[in-house]
């Protein structure tokens, strides 16, 4: 049974525009059913690729987001921040071995890394938005700060972005 509600806004709709560069994945696609393996329990990063980003680009962050989520403020599954400009991709299960220097902020679920699509059973399709962020400068966001001051700083940093979103739905 799906919950008789609207499917949530576009979250990036809401926020300055910015261009896109192109994010690639060995693991997911837009629009295309998460594996298995990274949904909750499992708990595995996909593997993220990116390029076209501006040249002027500090560090990158890397979220996923679930919009759909049905808490009024969607659910934040992932929050990388401060990648050297250098890196371009994220093997799959990077969260569990992040390269030097990154922050990773914990997650709604209360987990430090990725935390896999958990939709509540029956609810209709939610999209997880993978978005990986050029910034003007590394964040230096302290790791206790909650996934909001990780996000405001972003927001109010970022040159760029590139999404990649597939769905998950737990019948």
């Amino acid at each position: 049974m799906t919950l008789d509600r609207p499917q949530a806004p576009w979250p990036y709709d809401f926020l300055p525009q910015v261009p896109p560069f192109e994010v690639t994945s060995t693991d997911v696609a837009d629009g295309e059913t998460l594996p298995e393996a990274h949904v909750s329990g499992r708990d595995v990063s996909p593997q993220l690729s990116w390029s076209g980003f501006p040249e002027e680009t500090a560090a990158f962050a890397v979220t996923c987001f679930d919009p759909d989520a049905p808490t009024g403020s969607g659910w934040w599954h992932w929050m990388m921040l401060d990648l050297d400009p250098t890196v371009t991709e994220l093997a799959t299960g990077a969260d569990l071995d992040p390269p030097a220097g990154v922050v990773q902020l914990r997650s709604d679920s209360g987990k430090v890394g990725f935390a896999g699509a958990a939709p509540p059973p029956g609810d209709r399709q939610h999209r997880y938005i993978f978005a990986v962020h050029a910034l003007k400068q590394k964040l230096e966001v302290p790791s206790d700060a909650s996934m909001a001051v990780g996000s405001f700083n972003i927001t109010f940093n970022v040159l760029a972005r590139g999404l990649i979103t597939p769905v998950y739905r737990n019948a």
